[in-house]
């Protein structure tokens, strides 16, 4: 005899418990992609971005999971040979730090202990001790679903200007580029 357990769960990366509304919403009948009220869905959605990401320029949506905008954040920033720096903390560092080594690129990981996010003074310690600043880029998990812990994201973003890392421009554009 099976157990009853109650309602499900989506549980990715979650668990999220999904609205009924949105539940509902989802019964409804796919739209059609070519016609005329999803293109209007698509135009005010579009529109939004640009007031989201205060621009006037056209904003590029790229449909992937978040393993999907690792890899396009590491191709369109970097290029093979680059080194970066990222930070332990749980295995979807772990999994990020290997596709960019898939990619060509060289990992400075620094250790965690999958109990706590990115280490803000780590982070600024290691860049400063970069003096001839060679790391193109900083990679940190926001928010690790394996363990549960978030990174302080504005103190890392401190910690990297603290080592005077603040706002560079790319001195060269990447050699490769993920379209969306």
């Amino acid at each position: 005899m099976a157990a009853r357990r109650g309602r499900q769960f989506l549980h990715t990366p979650g668990p999220t418990a999904m609205p009924d509304r949105i539940l509902q919403a989802m019964a409804r009948p796919a739209l059609d992609h070519r016609g005329p009220e999803f293109l209007r869905i698509t135009e005010r959605c579009f529109a939004g971005l640009k007031r989201v990401f205060r621009t006037e320029r056209p904003v590029s949506i790229y449909p992937a999971a978040g393993h999907g905008a690792w890899e396009a954040a590491l191709a369109n920033v970097c290029a093979p040979g680059d080194r970066v720096l990222m930070c332990e903390t749980g295995a979807f560092s772990q999994w990020w730090k290997e596709m960019a080594e898939a990619l060509g690129l060289a990992v400075d990981y620094l250790p965690g202990d999958w109990r706590s996010g990115a280490d803000p003074a780590a982070v600024e310690a290691h860049l400063a001790a970069d003096r001839g600043r060679v790391l193109r880029a900083v990679a940190v998990v926001h928010n690790e679903t394996s363990t549960g812990v978030a990174s302080r994201i504005a103190e890392v973003r401190e910690a990297i200007d603290a080592a005077g890392r603040q706002h560079q421009p790319l001195l060269r554009p990447p050699h490769r580029h993920v379209d969306p």
